[in-house]
């Protein structure tokens, strides 16, 4: 699956020279250009890697990265034009995994990002299982069992329910998960969305609330 990357940098030239480097590596990218826009963007949707500019308008890069890792793991790697030895410890205080002094090389900026992916790897590859309620999902196997019960899925079913559980008690948003389960390039419309969610409630049965829930113009939610 492609990975995604959200870049939270003020200077459009170069935010964009970085996207277009990104994209050119097959990187799936999202742009904010000030700090809470960044927040919003890091919160409400999923990244696999954050480059987070410290110098930032209405909210500065070290409270956007101390606020995103009070709700989520996403590697951040801090960009700063700052070489100072305090400015760096505050950053990886706050919650950074890297950082990289600007100007900097893109060849030495896209190695960083595949470090840091190769360590978040590593990690997932030991932790196979996602429990959710009661949805249990191998991702080595890729066998799903709701209430101790194996279910029969298609892929797409699967990679949906999947980003769901993933995302849990986060509300994915259609237009995510067309781009994660369908693809960037797709053109397949987002009621496709609503089409499949009704297949997976089909077979996830339960007499209470639905597992999958519907936030009205949003998306949908499974919560813990």
């Amino acid at each position: 699956m492609t990975k995604r990357i959200l870049i939270v940098e003020d200077e459009k030239t170069i935010s964009r020279f970085i996207e277009l480097e990104l994209r050119h590596e097959q990187f799936d990218v999202a742009l904010a250009f000030d700090g809470r826009e960044g927040l919003n963007k890091a919160i409400n949707e999923s990244f696999d890697c954050i480059l987070l500019d410290v110098m930032l308008p209405k909210l500065n890069g070290i409270e956007v990265c101390r606020r995103i890792r009070a709700q989520s793991d996403v590697p951040i790697i801090l960009l700063t034009a700052r070489d100072e030895v305090m400015d760096r410890v505050a950053g990886l205080d706050a919650g950074a995994d890297d950082y990289i002094v600007k100007p900097f090389a893109i060849e030495e900026l896209l190695a960083r990002i595949r470090s840091i992916l190769r360590r978040v790897k590593k990690i997932d590859t030991q932790d196979d299982l996602i429990q959710v309620r009661d949805i249990s999902i191998n991702t080595n196997s890729y066998e799903v069992f709701f209430e101790r019960n194996k279910l029969d899925l298609t892929k797409t079913e699967y990679d949906l329910l999947k980003l769901l559980c993933e995302n849990k008690n986060r509300v994915c948003t259609r237009e995510m998960i067309l781009q994660s389960v369908w693809g960037y390039e797709s053109e397949v419309e987002t009621n496709v969305v609503d089409v499949y969610v009704r297949h997976l409630r089909s077979k996830l049965k339960t007499d209470g609330e639905p597992i999958i829930e519907t936030v009205r113009g949003v998306g949908y939610v499974v919560r813990e």
